[in-house]
């Protein structure tokens, strides 16, 4: 049984709902039969023909989208929307979808402002229905593998983390041309208070907080604007304090010329270390202070169910950014799917960044613009 799937956002031009497709058909685990792809109605038909759906489901609006689906049968409407828009029109759609009863997948960050990630977390809690984020590097298998590593303990108190996440996309003035992902990522009035901690910074600090299991309770940011006339931050490094003590160093910049889209965790104990990165993302290196270094890979019999449920193929064969996006999708359906046939979700099911992950990644986001902002050299990390 496939999940019927809906689309608010990801029409023509846009990046990340083509990406969130391919993740929901890579198990076949969903079916696309709804959309409103556009807040242009004329675009949103486009490409709801572009991608083959009946024409009488292609909305307008989301608000057309939720309202229209929810007065369709229960064996023909749609059980999961996907939201893919930019971060000011994250909430909305999100609370109303929920409170309509619908699933929801919703890309990060998870909202505009912290006092909005704050009213959708009631929102969910008050909802029967299920709620993903995609922070997608948490899907990957071997950072299954690491946070399985830390949780056992092998590895000793974790004492020390260390976490980057370079691009150069923006090493130029891009929003002053043609470009309209540039555009909405460095416009306050879509993207919010911050530019590069919010759009990547996110994503590292919520890959160190999953990997470790620690909560961030200081920090003591350097927020940078280096292109001119840019209007929101696109650089920054961070100093973190945890709650059991460790240490942390975040480094994010979209202005690193020459670089992609390696983001890369460390992680030492008082036994040991692991080290994972994108660009070998089928490895973990894993440290010991009394013998040699050692190479996990993905596929590999001595691996955790954690990573051995997220891999799909033989070891040697690479799984990447597509597969981890899938996974995401994949064990949110089989929750679903379990609830739906009264029976229990696993752990590696639930494995899915969730609402507290959401409502956490906007505390960071305020936080660290606050810290950049501020003469003191720590402040509070506050919910």
């Amino acid at each position: 049984m496939k999940l019927r799937l809906g689309m608010i956002g990801g029409g023509e031009g846009a990046f990340i709902g083509a990406v969130h497709r391919i993740a929901a058909r890579i198990d076949d685990e969903y079916e696309l039969v709804c959309g409103a792809f556009s807040s242009n109605p004329e675009k949103s038909k486009a490409s709801g023909v572009m991608l083959g759906l009946d024409a009488s489901r292609v909305y307008n609006s989301y608000q057309e989208l939720i309202e229209k689906e929810k007065q369709l049968p229960e064996d023909k409407r749609v059980q999961v929307i996907s939201i893919v828009t930019p971060n000011h029109v994250h909430f909305d759609p999100t609370r109303m979808a929920l409170e309509n009863g619908f699933h929801v997948i919703l890309d990060k960050p998870m909202t505009f402002s912290l006092a909005e990630a704050k009213e959708l977390e009631k929102v969910v809690e008050k909802s029967d229905k299920l709620f993903c984020l995609t922070h997608t590097y948490t899907g990957y298998p071997m950072v299954k593998e690491a946070k399985q590593l830390v949780k056992s303990g092998k590895l000793g108190a974790i004492r020390k983390v260390y976490i980057e996440y370079p691009q150069g996309w923006l090493s130029g003035f891009l929003e002053g041309s043609d470009n309209k992902q540039a555009e909405w990522r460095t416009n306050p009035a879509k993207s919010g208070i911050a530019g590069c901690m919010g759009d990547i910074g996110t994503h590292a600090f919520n890959l160190a907080e999953y990997v470790t299991g620690l909560q961030t309770t200081k920090m003591c940011a350097d927020i940078n604007i280096v292109v001119e006339g840019r209007k929101l931050d696109d650089d920054g490094a961070v100093l973190l304090k945890y709650n059991n003590g460790a240490s942390g160093v975040l480094t994010s910049s979209q202005i690193a010329a020459g670089e992609e889209n390696n983001i890369k965790i460390r992680v030492y104990g008082e036994k040991g270390g692991l080290e994972w990165q994108q660009s070998d993302a089928n490895s973990l290196i894993v440290k010991w202070g009394d013998k040699p270094a050692e190479i996990w890979r993905t596929g590999g019999g001595y691996v955790s169910s954690f990573a051995s449920h997220n891999t799909r193929t033989p070891a040697g064969h690479p799984e990447g950014y597509l597969e981890a996006f899938a996974n995401l999708y994949r064990n949110f359906a089989l929750t679903i799917k379990a609830g739906l046939e009264g029976k229990i979700a696993t752990p590696e099911m639930l494995d899915f960044p969730g609402i507290e992950d959401g409502v956490r990644g906007m505390a960071f986001v305020e936080n660290v613009i606050a810290s950049g902002k501020s003469t003191e050299k720590w402040t509070n990390f506050n919910i």
